[in-house]
C-alpha cells in the first residue's frame, strides 16, 4: 500500500473521535435523551450518522428510532445536555504529539468538524493550547460556506481554500478521519485520508476508500506522506 501514498503540503484533522474522545460523549448525550422514550441508541444507528451536520444527524436519529420529535426539538434537548459533559473531553492518543510535531515544522494544519460552534467552545474548554496549533477551524452545521455536510465533500474543500496564502490542490492535503462519512467525504474532496476508526467499526467495506487504515495515530509515520519524520 506504501507505494499508493503521495507527498503532502497540508494536514486536515477532523476532530470528533480522532482528535478528541468526544464520540462517547455524544453517545452519552444521545442515550440520556432516547431514555425518556424508552429507546436505545444503538452502535448500527450511530455509525449512520457519524460526521453529519448536527441537523442531519438529529433526522436520522428521530428517524432510525421513531422518535416523537422535531429536528427542532431534538436538538434543543441534546443541547442541554452538552453543557455537563463536553468539557470533560480528553486528548486521544497520539493526537498531541503529532499535532505539536507537525506544527513545530511549520506543516498547515486545520481542523474540519461536522459539529457546531456552541458544542466545539465546550470540548475544546480545556485544551485552548492544543487548538491554538490549527491555522483555522471549519465547523459544517455553523459555517454558512458549508452547503452540504459529509459525506459530501463541502467541509474538506472550504477548509483546503481558507489556508494563509496560495490555498493546496485537494491532492496536497492529508485528511485523518474516524468514520466512514468523513472517508467518503475525504474521498470526494480528491484529498488522501487516513482512517483511524472505532475498534468496533467494519473497516473491510472502506478498506477501498481511505488511503491507510491505522489502529491509533500514533502508529502514523509522517515521512510516508512526505512529511517530517519524528526527531
Amino acid at each position: 500500500m506504501a507505494t499508493t501514498f503521495q507527498p503532502v503540503t497540508h494536514v486536515i484533522f477532523d476532530m470528533d473521535g480522532l482528535l478528541l474522545d468526544t464520540e462517547r460523549l455524544y453517545t452519552q448525550a444521545t442515550q440520556m435523551l432516547v431514555d425518556e422514550y424508552d429507546k436505545v441508541y444503538t452502535w448500527e444507528v450511530k455509525v449512520g450518522c457519524m460526521g453529519m451536520k448536527e441537523q442531519n444527524a438529529a433526522q436520522h436519529i428521530i428517524k432510525e428510532l421513531d422518535l416523537p420529535l422535531s429536528v427542532d426539538q431534538y436538538v434543543d434537548k441534546i443541547h442541554a445536555l452538552y453543557p455537563t459533559l463536553f468539557p470533560s473531553a480528553q486528548l486521544l492518543p497520539g493526537a498531541d504529539k503529532l499535532v505539536r510535531h507537525l506544527h513545530k515544522h511549520k506543516i498547515p494544519l486545520a481542523i474540519a468538524s461536522g459539529g457546531a460552534q456552541d458544542s466545539y467552545l465546550l470540548k475544546t474548554t480545556n485544551h485552548q493550547h492544543f487548538t491554538d496549533l490549527f491555522s483555522h477551524v471549519v465547523l459544517a452545521t455553523s459555517d454558512v460556506h458549508v452547503k452540504n455536510g459529509k459525506p459530501a465533500p463541502d467541509v474538506f474543500l472550504v477548509c483546503a481554500s481558507r489556508f494563509p496564502g496560495q490555498p493546496p490542490k485537494p491532492e496536497k492535503c492529508l485528511v485523518f478521519e474516524d468514520a466512514p462519512n468523513g472517508v467518503s467525504a475525504a474521498v470526494s474532496a480528491k484529498m488522501q485520508v487516513v482512517m483511524v476508526p472505532d475498534n468496533r467499526l467494519d473497516t473491510k467495506s472502506m478498506s477501498h476508500q481511505a488511503t491507510q487504515i491505522l489502529n491509533s495515530l500514533e502508529d502514523f509515520i509522517p515521512e510516508l506522506f512526505g512529511l517530517p519524520a519524528y526527531d
